[in-house]
């Protein structure tokens, strides 16, 4: 079982444009609504895969309500954690060259009482998980050490966890030394105070954060693949070339199924290659959606590992 929250949930509002201009009209071509958020994200990834997840979130207000409506469609596990402000909103508009806006709310104000029922219901479903995925940004006033709370919640009760923020979230739960974690580029270059051009920059960030307590890092560069790197090795996963249509949600996709391919048994490498094949098959659907497993394995034999 892969456990999965999502402290920050969204509706996703999805707009598709035939194209995004300054200064000029655009015409509407389709919207749509989904239950967002990175963990929501991932069990849908993991569940579409075939494999057991279920996933934790929190729910409150107007949005929420049709959030809950949403994830039934989800077709997976879900356990809802009431909160009493609405959650966000947020929106994306793509248009029809692969131009994307994201414009993200930042979220609820959460009252402690509320994280403690956060807490003590990720521990109860601790039980018989072989991972716990923490994904997505924390709400504002939430202590940025929460996740690492988490993580050593998690290591007590014998589960791997796998960290995907940003911030000083990321910052503190790199302290509690994750089994792995999954920033992008811009994650990474905030967490190292550096920016990051080269291929030896990717593999010496890596390389970093896993001397920073990770055991092990997948970092995510867009159509460049991705960096992954343990305590004996560090791998280019590099990315066929496609015709991008959406990237938003393609890191979402690559981590889950690195954890995916891990909790089945699979390599290092194998991991990193099944990651950058979700995550390339994902920016070539329309929208923010997630590939099939079918949709993934025709791209996998397309990824290089070096």
């Amino acid at each position: 079982m892969i456990v999965t929250l999502t402290v920050n949930p969204a509706v996703d509002r999805n707009v598709q444009a035939d194209r995004l201009v300054f200064e000029d009209r655009a015409y509407i071509l389709s919207t749509s609504e989904t239950a967002g958020g990175r963990g929501i994200n991932a069990s849908t990834v993991i569940h579409s895969f075939g494999g057991p997840t279920k996933a934790i979130a929190c729910s409150g207000g107007k949005a929420g309500k049709r959030f809950e409506e949403l994830l039934v469609m989800g077709g997976f596990p879900t356990i809802l954690v009431k909160i009493r402000h609405s959650i966000r909103t947020n929106l994306t508009i793509v248009d029809k060259q692969g131009l994307a806006v994201k414009l993200n709310e930042r979220g609820p104000h959460i009252q402690d009482v509320e994280l403690t029922r956060v807490e003590k219901t990720v521990a109860e479903h601790l039980e018989g998980a072989n991972w716990l995925m923490l994904c997505g940004s924390l709400p504002p006033g939430v202590d940025p050490a929460f996740y690492a709370r988490l993580i050593q919640l998690a290591k007590r009760a014998g589960v791997k966890t796998l960290l995907d923020t940003d911030g000083e979230a990321l910052v503190h739960g790199m302290d509690a030394e994750p089994t792995a974690v999954a920033p992008n580029q811009a994650e990474a270059e905030r967490l190292l105070n550096r920016v990051l051009i080269t291929q030896a920059h990717f593999q010496e960030a890596a390389t970093r954060m896993v001397a920073m307590g990770a055991e092990m890092v997948i970092l995510s560069l867009g159509s460049r693949g991705a960096v992954a790197a343990n305590r004996e090795r560090v791998l280019h996963a590099a990315a066929p070339s496609i015709d991008a249509v959406c990237p938003i949600g393609a890191g979402d996709a690559l981590a889950a199924a690195f954890i995916w391919s891990l909790d089945r048994g699979d390599s290092f490498e194998e991991a990193a290659r099944w990651g950058v094949a979700a995550g390339t098959a994902s920016a070539s659907l329309p929208g923010i959606s997630f590939p099939t497993l079918a949709q993934t394995e025709r791209m996998y034999p397309r990824v290089t590992v070096r």
